[in-house]
């Protein structure tokens, strides 16, 4: 078997083990998902699902379905469970992602589409850090770990490895560890006050 389709596979497997203490955790009432970042994942994972497949990433796309639709899946969820800890900040880090998605599609520029979808990624995370920061109960942090350890295999399945076709997995790779670190370091702080 291609090493390329075993890495996809076990990709595939951490994302979809990893959602499910989340989505177990959103019926227990534990985490609320924010849903404007939920919203942009979704759209981001089905958009880079479609590209990397395009521009010749292979196996590396696989995963990237699969977090299409979990995504997709958890903000559907976050619609009825999810947070009303909603700020003018997550609101400008919406509009200003989804102005970013409207310009990716005029882009005939691969390297400036992939930067732009990276900084997609960022905005997209920045209100859930926020609510993370604030509120790290609401979040699951093995969901991110997970999250993290399956873009890093989905790096490792890439076909070939490029600037265009890999950049968007690093930037997940980083808000993944981001919101680990985030949601630990914040539990930790708000321990030692109580």
């Amino acid at each position: 078997m291609n090493i390329k389709i075993i890495f996809a596979t076990l990709s595939s497997f951490a994302a979809i083990f990893g959602i499910i203490p989340y989505v177990i955790d959103i019926f227990k009432g534990k985490t609320k998902p924010h849903s404007y970042s939920w919203l942009i994942w979704a759209i981001l994972q089905i958009i880079g699902a479609v590209s990397m497949f395009s521009i010749g990433a292979g196996w590396g796309a696989l995963s990237v379905g699969v977090g299409a639709v979990l995504c997709s899946f958890i903000f559907i969820l976050s619609l009825k469970y999810g947070t009303h800890n909603i700020k003018i900040f997550d609101t400008i880090c919406l509009i200003g992602a989804l102005i970013a998605i409207v310009v990716y599609f005029f882009l005939h520029n691969p390297v400036l589409a992939v930067l732009i979808v990276a900084l997609v990624d960022l905005l997209g995370s920045l209100p859930t850090l926020r609510k993370a920061y604030e509120e790290p109960e609401t979040e699951t942090a093995s969901t991110y770990m997970f999250s993290f350890f399956s873009t890093v295999l989905a790096l490792l399945a890439l076909s070939i490895f490029t600037f265009e076709n890999s950049l968007y997995l690093i930037s997940i790779t980083i808000t993944n560890a981001l919101s680990v670190i985030i949601i630990l370091y914040r539990r930790r702080e708000l321990k030692k006050l109580v």
